[in-house]
């Protein structure tokens, strides 16, 4: 079953603008409205969150706006580039999420994410990071994941709730109750049929449909069947021009494995030849399958570092066949590397005396394609003495910064994601406890080392400006050793609450 996601940007002209403008950007509250002609006079084309909250509407008189609102920032309209960065943030879904991306003006986005969702923690999971990437970038999306883009589209324009994932198979009844307008019908036929008393998109699902097609033709039909599951609705992917792509037309269509297995393997050949003549290797690479019913199979596969090895390339996609279902037969493959970079010729050995390095890109980009890529990291170094800020994650085959940690002072194995507050018995200002008490388990202390004073970064934050901590390694009667920290310098108020806690574990 596909599943799709809509992606709706109800003011993507004024935020378009307001990204445009940077650091020019009026402030959120300042109404912006964008305006064109219609005929002989100048109405307003689109407006900002703020600006219809000062009653200004899509339609308005621009002279009648510049009168209601003094402060109104007005533009002409751009529809052109408005839909040029449409595409543009389509391309950026394209390489990020899913190899099926297309744009769904004149404002939205229509993504197949059956197959991709796993590499991204799950549907939730995707739609909840496709949603915060987008407000972080300064934009208002509305989204919403169901099993057709008739549905996912309805529902992300008109569901309460501005994010949602209906379950497979649900979708059906989640958009029952929705308006008639949600069916992307024209604004006339819409008008027509709430006259004829049919406002919600159920009470036309129980209208006999023969009479409806007689007299609006077979869109709304078509219409309500491709929101409803009936029929299938193709997404026609972006591919920028430039990207490198090969293309397999079948006289028959075909369905076994090992036939998709044989065609994958020159597809790549092809390929790898063309980014040859580039000078490129491939970092992402979609295998989209187009089925003799109109639905369209796609797999994706991405390396750790730029590749041209043809064999590499095949063993990935071959792992992905038992996800491609044929249905009735695939008549055209497409290999797309969606992700390429420079790849030039690399000296392997300095001298026949020194081995080879070592090479796990290979095992990465296993890994990371039945894992999902966001699963695999590695850890690095942060100059920060302050313990939790001191780490960070990385992509496996990223290159090294060169910092390092600091050497003076032992450190454990595994840090906590946040100290955890512990119950102990101890001297001040500098004595260790002589027992402590964490998870519910009370510990006496053995051995203890410490301390080692740790200031906080005073530049982030005033909590900060005197705030100490002292760590202590100590072993249990057990033989278990801990860190753990005393908040403040065990004699001034103000550089902690002189609490306890236990932040990490020694082998």
């Amino acid at each position: 079953m596909t599943r799709v996601v809509s992606l709706f940007l109800p003011a993507w002209p004024t935020d378009r603008v307001r990204r445009m403008l940077g650091d020019a950007a009026p402030p959120p509250e300042t109404p912006i409205v964008l305006v064109g002609r219609e005929g002989r006079r100048r109405e307003i084309l689109a407006a900002d969150a703020a600006a219809q909250r000062a009653g200004l509407r899509v339609g308005m008189a621009a002279s009648k706006a510049q009168a209601l609102v003094r402060d109104l920032v007005m533009r002409d309209a751009e529809p052109d580039a408005d839909f040029a960065a449409l595409e543009r943030l389509a391309l950026w879904a394209l390489r990020r999420y899913s190899p099926i991306v297309a744009a769904d003006p004149p404002d939205g986005l229509v993504i197949e994410a059956a197959g991709a969702t796993h590499l991204h923690g799950g549907e939730t999971a995707m739609l909840a990071d496709m949603v915060a990437r987008l407000k972080a970038a300064g934009l208002s999306p509305r989204a919403a994941m169901a099993d057709t883009w008739g549905a996912a589209h309805a529902l992300a324009r008109f569901a309460a709730r501005p994010t949602l994932v209906v379950p497979a198979g649900e979708s059906a009844a989640a958009i029952m109750s929705l308006p008639i307008a949600a069916l992307r019908l024209q604004s006339t036929t819409v008008d027509s049929l709430r006259r004829l008393g049919l406002d919600r998109i159920g009470d036309l699902e129980r209208t006999p449909r023969a009479p409806l097609a007689l007299r609006f033709g077979s869109d709304i039909g078509r219409r309500l069947d491709q929101a409803m599951c009936r029929v299938s609705e193709p997404i026609d992917p972006i591919r920028p021009a430039e990207i490198a792509e090969v293309r397999r037309q079948f006289a028959e269509p075909i369905s076994a494995a090992e036939t998709i297995a044989r065609y994958i393997a020159k597809l790549v050949s092809e390929l790898c030849i063309l980014l040859e003549a580039r000078g490129q290797g491939a970092r992402g690479l979609d295998l989209l399958c187009h089925r003799v019913d109109a639905r369209m199979v796609a797999v994706r596969v991405g390396t750790a570092l730029p590749v041209r090895d043809a064999k590499r390339l095949t063993r990935l996609l071959a792992e992905k066949i038992e996800t491609i279902d044929p249905g009735f037969g695939i008549e055209l493959m497409r290999l797309a590397a969606t992700i390429a970079e420079p790849l030039d010729a690399k000296q392997i050995i300095s001298d026949l005396a020194s081995p080879p390095e070592a090479d796990i890109s290979d095992l990465i980009d296993t890994l990371s394609n039945r894992i999902g890529g966001e699963r695999l990291y590695r850890i690095v170094p942060v100059q920060s003495d302050v313990p939790e800020r001191s780490v960070a994650r990385a992509a496996p085959a990223s290159p090294d910064a060169g910092a390092s940690w600091s050497g003076s002072w032992p450190r454990p194995v595994r840090l906590l994601a946040s100290p955890e507050p512990i119950e102990t018995v101890a001297l001040l200002p500098d004595h260790p406890p002589v027992t402590f008490v964490w998870r519910g388990v009370r510990r006496r202390v053995r051995r203890a080392d410490g301390p080692e004073r740790i200031f906080e970064e005073w530049w982030r934050s005033d909590a900060e400006l005197d705030a100490v901590r002292d760590y202590f390694r100590v072993e249990d009667d057990g033989g278990e050793r801990f860190w753990i920290f005393r908040a403040g310098d065990g004699e001034h108020g103000e550089t902690g609450s002189q609490r306890w806690y236990l932040h990490g574990i020694f082998a």
